[in-house]
């Protein structure tokens, strides 16, 4: 499994190696912006997500790694499981995500193998999609492609910067609309709820 790690490492440090003009503006708010470009691993697009946060890299990735802390927040996340305990950092975890945009798509079921390093002066949280059999009645399994998140201290040391990599098949019969809207808000959705949660907002 520390092979399957370091590729997945290996594969975020290529995606965040990539340069701006390869992206494309997907969604962008006053202080997050969301960038697309077609995936090499499936038919959709991977995401980059990017905005500051005000708190120590250590201790926003404590709120975002799978454990009781994320479900407490993320309003996308319905359960979560960890399944297997690989190592200090990875894991096997499994979770569902809510309906979104008025249920045209349905909730989600995910396997992904996690695992969270260090990165220069901060760390790094990433995580792919495995085989995993059982299947909850109801929901359609999705299919995450390499993704992760870079969490890194900024010259303000008040603010650490978030950039995100994102690239989620839900499969199931879906307009390609549909995904391409709900992949973007639910990336500026995620960053804003994140730092609401580390405020201590209760809303």
């Amino acid at each position: 499994m520390a092979s399957e790690c370091l590729q997945l490492r290996e594969t975020l440090l290529s995606y965040h190696s990539l340069s701006e003009s390869e992206w494309s503006i997907a969604k962008k708010s006053k202080d997050v912006t969301v960038w697309r470009r077609p995936s090499q691993e499936f038919s959709g697009f991977l995401y980059k997500a990017e905005g500051t946060v005000a708190e120590t890299p250590r201790r926003i990735m404590d709120f975002m790694i799978p454990g009781p802390c994320r479900m407490s927040w993320d309003s996308l996340m319905t359960s979560l499981e960890i399944v297997k305990t690989l190592d200090q950092g990875c894991c096997v975890v499994k979770y569902t995500t809510a309906g979104q945009l008025w249920n045209i798509i349905s909730p989600r079921e995910f396997v992904d193998l996690s695992y969270t390093c260090q990165h220069e002066r901060g760390l790094l949280s990433c995580g792919v999609s495995v085989a995993h059999a059982e299947l909850k009645p109801g929901l359609v399994r999705g299919f995450n492609h390499p993704c992760g998140w870079f969490c890194v201290p900024t010259e303000d040391p008040t603010l650490s910067c978030l950039t995100g990599f994102i690239q989620t098949d839900l499969r199931g019969k879906l307009p390609q609309t549909a995904v391409d809207s709900a992949m973007a808000a639910g990336l500026l959705r995620f960053i804003h709820d994140l730092r609401g949660a580390l405020r201590g907002d209760t809303d």
